[in-house]
């Protein structure tokens, strides 16, 4: 046995497999700035046609994911690997993985309904999926929604799909409910008339519609007014905020008493409101 000679196959043999393992690696980091560069550019070719950024995501996603696979062949074929034996072990994988992640397949297949029906885009505030909160990005199988207390909360696409969805973003405005309570003794048309004079002196309170301010039921205190203000999505919150202050400014005002629960105790009877 000539070991000289298996010694110069085996430093061959070394510098061949480093070789290609070199230049997979130089392949592979070139191979990922050009796809980064191409998913660039097309996204920024659809920004520029005022394509929706929900729909300019989630095919530059798609484009990035497809990209990277021909990336792999090729780095696989520059190893004498079969890409077409390859491409039949991904069918194989695909199936067995579809089987086992039917859930992870299915959010695959709801965010592509999302993106063509679009019943929401990104920067809507939205409830869907039982959280609440502003859309900030539709992926390939989450959404990605920021609550209001700023918790960014990834909820699968099927989820969404399969529950009922509300676009708070999607008419003009909105109406905010809220419920005052009176005494007995308060006359509910003074108490009405001044709501209705505050309300239109809250910052972002649309003149119309005009706000809403009537009886809506009675306790054993009084009557209670449904006091509703309309605004636009954004200013909720705050329009909220400055009702309930002019609520209690406008009654604090009048003088009107804090109300209270009256019973009646009769002789031999039982408790009853007056």
């Amino acid at each position: 046995m000539d070991f000289s000679t298996m010694g110069q196959v085996a430093v061959a043999m070394i510098t061949q497999v480093g070789l290609r393992i070199l230049g997979a690696i130089i392949l592979w980091i070139i191979g990922r700035m050009i796809i980064s560069v191409i998913v660039r550019l097309v996204s920024r070719s659809l920004t520029m046609r005022h394509v929706d950024a929900t729909i300019t995501r989630y095919l530059g996603n798609i484009l990035g994911i497809i990209l990277n696979i021909g990336l792999a062949l090729a780095i696989l074929s520059l190893f004498g690997v079969e890409t077409t034996t390859f491409a039949a072990l991904i069918a194989a994988a695909g199936v067995a993985i579809g089987v086992a992640w039917g859930g992870l397949l299915s959010s695959f297949a709801a965010g592509a309904f999302l993106i063509v029906l679009q019943p929401f885009r990104v920067g809507q505030f939205i409830t869907a999926g039982g959280v609440t909160g502003t859309v900030r990005e539709i992926g390939l199988f989450v959404t990605a929604i920021d609550t209001l207390d700023n918790v960014r909360t990834l909820v699968p696409n099927s989820k969404i799909f399969a529950d009922s969805i509300q676009n708070f973003s999607t008419n003009p405005y909105r109406r905010v409910e809220l419920v005052a309570q009176l005494d007995h003794g308060v006359d509910h048309r003074e108490a009405t008339y001044r709501l209705k004079e505050r309300l239109a002196k809250i910052r972002n309170v649309l003149p119309e519609p005009e706000p809403d301010v009537e009886i809506l039921t009675f306790t054993l205190a009084g009557p209670v007014l449904a006091v509703r203000p309309y605004c636009n999505n954004a200013h909720y919150w705050q329009v909220y905020f400055d009702t309930n202050r002019a609520i209690r400014e406008a009654f604090g005002e009048a003088g009107f008493p804090a109300p209270e629960q009256h019973f009646a105790v009769r002789s031999g009877a039982q408790l009853t409101a007056p």
